[in-house]
């Protein structure tokens, strides 16, 4: 069994309130949950703002084919969200 993981740095400019945050944060995870089956929370940077860290999860037993849908989840990040994405972290165990 291997477990990929995905950490993602995401910054929300236009974010003037908590609640601007949330409606960015929660647009993604629900897409992300709905269209590549994984686990996805806000895992740090909660106290910020314009900056949120979303966390990524899947378990499968072939490294190729985690890689490929964490890779595609990151590109559905950064194609449909109003979001500039910054540091990514990708870990297989």
């Amino acid at each position: 069994m291997i477990i990929g993981s995905c950490r993602i740095t995401v910054y929300i400019p236009y974010a003037q309130s908590l609640k601007d945050k949330r409606q960015v944060v929660r647009r993604i995870k629900d897409r992300l949950r709905s269209r590549f089956n994984v686990a996805v929370a806000e895992v740090g940077e909660l106290d910020w703002l314009q900056r949120a860290e979303i966390g990524i999860v899947c378990v499968g037993n072939d490294q190729k084919y985690l890689n490929g849908i964490l890779s595609r989840a990151l590109d559905m990040v950064n194609a449909t969200c109003d979001c500039e994405i910054g540091d990514v972290d990708m870990e297989f165990t």
